[in-house]
C-alpha cells in the first residue's frame, strides 16, 4: 500500500455515501450472523465490505442510528422500504454526512495535537519547523538522498492508536520510489537520513494528508513511520 504515500485519491462524496450505506448491513449486524469467509472469493467480498465500512466510521452513528440504517437496508432489500422523496432527502443526507465528518475531523485534529505535543518531548526527538518530529534510531554511514532522488526503504506506518495502516516490513519486500512522489513528511524526513540508517518520522497532518485524509487514514491524522534507508538508488 505504498501508494497511500502518494497523491490523495478520494471517490466522489455521493459514491462514498452510497458505498458505505450499501455495506452497513454487514458491518453493523453481529459477526455471529455470518459464516466466516473461507474461499478466496468469500474473503475478497468480505474485504470489500471492510474497506467500504470505513466510510461509516466518521459518522459517529449511535446504536439507535445504526439500527435505523439496518432497518432501511432490510426494508430496501425486501422491497418494503418506506417511500422517501430523494429530492428532499439527498440534500439532507449530504448535510448530515458533512456535519458528522466535520465533527470527526475536529476530534481527530485535537487528538493528533495532543499526540504530537507528547511525542515532541520524547528523548531524542527533534522537532523541525515543518512540524516533523524526527528521531534517529540507528545512525547511517552512507550517502543522503536529495528531494528528487529514488530510494529503497523498509518502513512500518502506524496511526496514533498503534494501528498499522501500511508496512513494507510486514510484506517482506522493500519499497522503491522517488522522494518527490511521496508526502512532504517523507521527502523531508528521509532526506535527513543516511544509507544504512533507521529513523522514526512522526508526521503532522499538515505534511501528511491534511484534513482530507486518504484511504484508511482519517482526515487530521498524525502518522508515525519507522523507516530504514537501505539505498539511494539514483541521484
Amino acid at each position: 500500500m505504498i501508494r497511500a504515500l502518494f497523491a490523495q485519491s478520494t471517490p466522489p462524496r455521493a459514491a462514498r455515501i452510497a458505498c458505505a450505506l450499501a455495506v452497513a448491513f454487514a458491518v453493523i449486524l453481529p459477526a455471529a450472523s455470518f459464516a466466516e469467509p473461507k474461499t478466496d472469493d468469500d474473503k475478497t467480498v468480505y474485504y470489500i465490505g471492510v474497506i467500504l465500512s470505513k466510510n461509516l466510521s466518521n459518522l459517529g452513528l449511535s446504536p439507535a442510528e445504526q439500527a435505523q440504517v439496518v432497518d432501511g437496508l432490510r426494508a430496501g432489500l425486501a422491497g418494503d422500504a418506506v417511500e422517501i422523496d430523494p429530492a428532499v432527502f439527498d440534500p439532507k443526507l449530504q448535510s448530515f454526512t458533512e456535519a458528522r465528518a466535520a465533527q470527526a475531523l475536529e476530534r481527530e485534529k485535537a487528538a493528533s495535537a495532543a499526540f504530537l505535543e507528547k511525542a515532541g518531548k520524547a528523548k531524542g526527538a527533534q522537532v523541525e519547523p515543518s512540524g516533523l518530529i524526527y528521531t534517529e534510531i540507528t545512525p547511517g554511514t552512507g550517502k543522503s538522498p536529495g528531494p528528487t532522488d529514488t530510494v529503497k526503504v523498509h518502513y512500518h506506518g502506524t496511526l496514533r492508536d498503534g494501528t498499522v495502516f501500511d508496512s513494507s516490513v510486514q510484506r517482506g519486500t522493500p519499497a522503491e520510489f522517488p522522494l518527490n512522489r511521496v508526502i512532504a513528511c517523507w521527502t523531508e524526513g528521509v532526506g535527513m537520513m543516511k544509507e544504512g540508517g533507521k529513523s522514526k518520522l512522526i508526521c503532522p497532518p499538515e505534511i501528511a494528508y491534511g484534513d482530507r485524509g486518504n484511504r484508511g487514514i482519517a482526515g487530521g491524522s498524525v502518522l508515525t513511520f519507522e523507516v530504514e534507508l537501505l539505498e539511494v538508488v539514483s541521484q
